[in-house]
């Protein structure tokens, strides 16, 4: 089920990405169009990382050195 899931995800990025990047192409050379091809290229990498789409972390969280502080006298 989680990978039914995924694959639905995934294509709804996808197509957002295609639709983002076919809105870009008809507007004019400039920052509008430079932020809407940002956004489609950013909606594609997110459909590409499984692991941010699945909720998995890729490295476990490493505990934190324990720091000794020296009283001040």
């Amino acid at each position: 089920m989680a990978k039914v899931v995924f694959l639905y995800r995934s294509l709804a990025y996808r197509n957002a990405a295609a639709d983002m990047l076919r809105k870009a192409r008809k507007l004019p050379p400039g920052a509008e169009r430079s932020a809407a091809r940002r956004y489609a290229t950013a909606l594609r990498d997110l459909a590409r990382t499984e692991a941010w789409l699945e909720g998995r972390v890729a490295d476990e969280p490493q505990s934190m050195p324990r720091l000794k502080i020296a009283a001040a006298r």
